[in-house]
């Protein structure tokens, strides 16, 4: 007996295997509240969306910076909130649009659970699992619910929650656990526990799947918003303390000018930018029916410089069927090969039918039943073969011909064992199906080795070319992707398949079969673009070695023995065919299991982080100069030089309304350096070139007898000017689009400070005398002279810092 959350008494249903739970049983269940209901949610609720964007630290800065104003009732400068709701708006609809489609998709890719209902096998959606339920477990299969097994034996991997990689044996009466999956056999089980009294459900948040997230952009903002959190409080207080008692302002005044430089160090459109811009991607690709798990992986997208991929359902459609079959002499089996093959199969469709290589076998030799079943073995990507004992026979073995003829004297020239087989130069999958006298156990597995093996019969496999196969290869070549092969097959064979599918370095193959150190595996990955005979532990292995180069590497997986290598790869996806457990550790599931668009995925992770760094350029130039003229203000003691209105009227001309006009244009150039460094050096320039315009201002403009309010009016133009200088260059090189958004920004910064000048506290250009307008005129000329000035400095004193960097390293 056991109790549910009411502390109700529940009766246990002890059920056969082939028989399960009935109708009125489940009906019973559900009202008992036992069901699998809770899982894990890809996206978010609608509540945690408007929570996620309305309390953020950004937006409590902004309404504390809000409140101060309405204190002092500054109302005009107050706008700025608009565009804080309207940004946080345009964040909220954004998500929730992003979160339907995802659902929708998630819908189709859900997990689905094998169970038997009324004598009958169906397939259910986890989530309707209950307790008692009967479970069919398959090769490939996520264990979805604490489960015993009544009938069968299974294979279990254990990795996603111990850690440890080797599959364990698992029969009638042992205990399986969720987020474990089946590497191989089949069996019944009873399920245990339900929803949060799961195993899994009881570790630690995101022990089943989830990996620290190695975002540039999540962590350069995190720096952003610490940094500024940290010194926003005590700027406040110094500027207002050297306003109000030393500067002798007006409480207004001083609130009114501490509340610009406060405002001018939050860099709160890209915040938004960012978010919206990965929110999009998740749009973009779920239109090509790409299921996207984790919203930061778009960005690891971007930075992907090398392509891991299977063979089998990637390059080619995963479609196996048996082309020619080549018999042995002397094999002395105790019946016919083509009979122990029928009977193998027979023994085997119950544990095999998920294997698509099982599958083709099936095909073309219809299953028998003449011999009864001793033991059998299933196949696992570890051992790279199968078996089964018959009684008074013996045993047959199915497997890799570099596993099964290692004893074997047996030299018939129509195949050769090794590299040079014929068959495999034309891609074709070369198995052996072999005898021997002993039984063979799951219990007590033997090494091969030592027992008396004999090759009765070679079959040959196939697996037809994915029609777009060429073209996505081509694709990844010209854009600077390095693609590397990683299969389970023969080296030949996946050599084969490459250069039959394009791959330009289809020769660079390597044996992984006694390849076993570490050392041995890093001088491969460096040397080899495909790699034959490799397991699990030697895909992940090889994956930790491409990254230890320095790249970015993306990993495409359809099976259990993928999963480890999607774990350790900076960007896992699913085919969405494949096994639950690939799709539950990756990040991305092709739905449709469609390499195809696989150009469409790097591309969409380029165009969102290439237009979000664009646009951080230019973004970055407000926090910089507002540091530089705070930093001005207290040395020279003299008010911060803008109010928050105007500093809005930038904001919108030159970042908010350009970054989100180009946020969907298409950019694919492949990124190169850091997020941070990239932006702050694209920025910094422009920060100071506005510092030296006020310092010419604040100094020149008393010798010319140019009144303080004439003097702010110009600072004003000239650093609207000087960051529309930022957004035209970040536009480069210019298309229609980007022509037209500079045209616009620009068009509306200075016709609204023109027309508009007493909503934004300006003097009026007519107003202006006419040395005024001549001091003006000559800083605007002034300012692109300068830019080029101190670009030249700037790399001349970055060069000599790493020239002399590289010095001290040499001279150690």
């Amino acid at each position: 007996m056991v109790t549910n959350n009411k502390n109700e008494k529940i009766h246990r249903f002890d059920k056969l295997y082939n028989e399960g739970l009935t109708e009125n049983e489940v009906i019973l269940r559900r009202k008992q509240n036992l069901t699998n209901a809770v899982q894990e949610k890809i996206t978010k609720t609608t509540g945690q969306i408007f929570k996620d964007n309305i309390f953020t630290l950004f937006n409590a800065f902004n309404i504390a910076i809000g409140i101060c104003l309405a204190l002092v009732r500054a109302w005009v400068n107050m706008s700025y909130l608009m565009i804080i709701f309207l940004n946080t708006s345009i964040g909220i609809i954004q998500e929730i649009r992003a979160k339907k489609l995802v659902e929708k998709l998630s819908l189709i890719s859900a997990m689905k659970a094998s169970v038997i209902r009324d004598k009958k096998e169906t397939e259910i959606p986890v989530d309707e699992l209950v307790l008692d339920d009967i479970t069919v477990l398959r090769t490939g299969r996520q264990i979805c619910a604490d489960s015993v097994i009544i009938y069968g034996e299974i294979e279990v991997n254990e990795s996603l929650l111990t850690g440890e990689a080797e599959p364990v044996l698992k029969s009638a009466g042992d205990t399986l656990l969720s987020g474990s999956f089946v590497v191989s056999g089949k069996c019944y089980a009873r399920v245990e526990h339900v929803s949060s009294d799961n195993f899994v459900s009881k570790l630690a948040a995101g022990a089943k799947k989830h990996k620290k997230v190695n975002s540039e952009l999540m962590n350069s903002m995190r720096k952003v918003t610490n940094f500024t959190g940290f010194f926003i409080f005590p700027i406040a207080f110094l500027l207002l303390f050297e306003s109000l008692f030393l500067a002798k302002s007006t409480i207004t005044d001083s609130v009114t000018t501490t509340a610009a430089a406060l405002l001018g160090l939050l860099p709160k459109g890209l915040v938004l930018l960012i978010s919206v811009s990965l929110v999009t991607g998740i749009i973009k690709l779920a239109a090509k029916k790409v299921l996207v798990q984790e919203l930061y992986c778009i960005e690891m997208l971007a930075r992907v410089d090398t392509l891991c991929l299977d063979k089998t359902g990637t390059l080619t459609e995963g479609k196996m069927q048996v082309t020619d079959i080549f018999d042995f002499e002397n094999t002395q089996l105790p019946i016919s090969a083509e009979q122990a093959i029928k009977c193998f199969v027979g023994a085997m469709q119950d544990v095999e039918e998920s294997n698509a290589t099982f599958m083709a076998l099936k095909e073309k030799f219809a299953p028998e039943f003449l011999y009864t079943v001793k033991s059998k073995v299933a196949f696992s990507s570890n051992r790279k073969w199968s078996s089964v004992t018959f009684e008074n026979i013996g045993t047959f073995i199915l497997g890799a011909p570099e596993i099964l003829s290692d004893n074997s004297d047996n030299n018939d020239n129509n195949i050769i064992v090794g590299r040079d087989d014929p068959a495999r130069r034309t891609g074709e999958r070369i198995l052996y199906f072999a005898y021997c006298k002993e039984q063979i156990t799951s219990d007590n597995l033997p090494d091969l080795a030592s027992l008396d093996i004999t090759p009765a019969t070679a079959i040959s496999l196939s697996d037809p070319i994915r029609k777009n196969a060429k073209q996505t290869l081509d694709f990844f070549k010209k854009e600077g992707v390095d693609v590397k092969i990683i299969s389970g097959d023969n080296p030949l064979t996946v050599s084969s398949i490459a250069k039959q599918a394009g791959l330009e370095n289809w020769q660079s193959y390597i044996d992984m079969t006694d390849i076993q150190s570490d050392e041995e595996i890093y001088e491969a990955a460096r040397k080899y673009d495909i790699f034959g005979r490799v397991n699990p532990n030697q895909k992940k292995s090889l994956i930790k070695a491409f990254k230890s180069q320095g790249r970015t590497v993306a990993m495409t997986g359809d099976g259990v023995n993928d999963v480890l290598a999607l774990k350790e790869a900076d960007c896992s996806i699913a085919i969405g065919s494949g096994s639950d457990a690939a799709r539950q550790v990756s990040q991305l599931v092709l739905v449709n299991s469609d390499f195809s668009v696989m150009p469409d995925i790097v591309m969409e992770g380029r165009r969102v982080v290439n237009n979000i760094t664009r646009s951080a350029c230019v973004f970055f130039v407000k926090p910089m100069y507002s540091a530089l003229l705070i930093i001005l203000s207290v040395l020279t003691l003299a008010a911060f030089p803008f109010i928050p209105v105007q500093v809005t009227l930038i904001n919108a001309m030159a970042e908010g309304f350009p970054g989100v006009a180009l946020i969907l244009e298409p950019t694919h150039r492949r990124l190169k350096g850091k997020f941070l460094n990239t932006v702050i050096g694209g920025s910094l320039p422009y920060a100071i070139l506005i510092l030296l315009m006020f310092l010419f201002v604040k100094y020149i403009s008393p010798v010319l007898y140019i009144p303080d309010e004439h003097a702010k009016t110009i600072n004003y133009y000239l650093t609207g000017f000087i960051s529309i200088m930022a957004l035209i260059k970040s536009c480069k090189p210019f298309t229609v689009l980007r022509t037209l958004v500079c045209v616009a920004a620009t068009a509306g910064l200075f016709t609204a400070a023109y027309f508009f000048n007493n909503i934004f506290s300006l003097a009026s250009l007519n107003d202006l005398s006419l040395s005024a307008l001549l001091f003006l005129s000559g800083l605007l000329v002034m300012c692109v002279p300068l830019k080029i000035i101190i670009d030249f400095t700037a790399r001349k004193i970055y060069r000599f810092f790493i020239n002399k960097l590289k010095r001290g390293k040499q001279n150690k």
